[in-house]
């Protein structure tokens, strides 16, 4: 008589009610995106803070470079070459 039950199995429900397992949306939590503002913000500066001292270093090694070139040599003088050239 009770050869045709199942141990320990459960059928399985032939009507399964639609989207059963809904994940619902997580919306952005304001804590998260003021969070991110701030973040950004603190980038923003940190970039600005680090152009304004490269174009300082930009300006020094420019004024260094203008001091560091050699001032023009005389140009040759042809004349005064000759007339070595002709005492010898």
């Amino acid at each position: 008589m009770g050869k045709n039950k199942q141990k320990g199995k459960k059928q399985k429900n032939v009507f399964q009610v639609a989207n059963k397992h809904l994940k619902s949306k997580n919306k952005a939590k304001p804590v998260t995106t003021t969070l991110k503002h701030q973040i950004n913000v603190v980038k923003k500066e940190k970039v600005e803070s680090l152009n304004q001292i490269f174009t300082e270093v930009q300006r020094d090694v420019k004024s260094i470079s203008k001091v560091i070139r050699e001032p023009p040599k005389e140009s040759v003088n042809v004349d005064n070459a000759a007339q070595l050239f002709s005492q010898l």
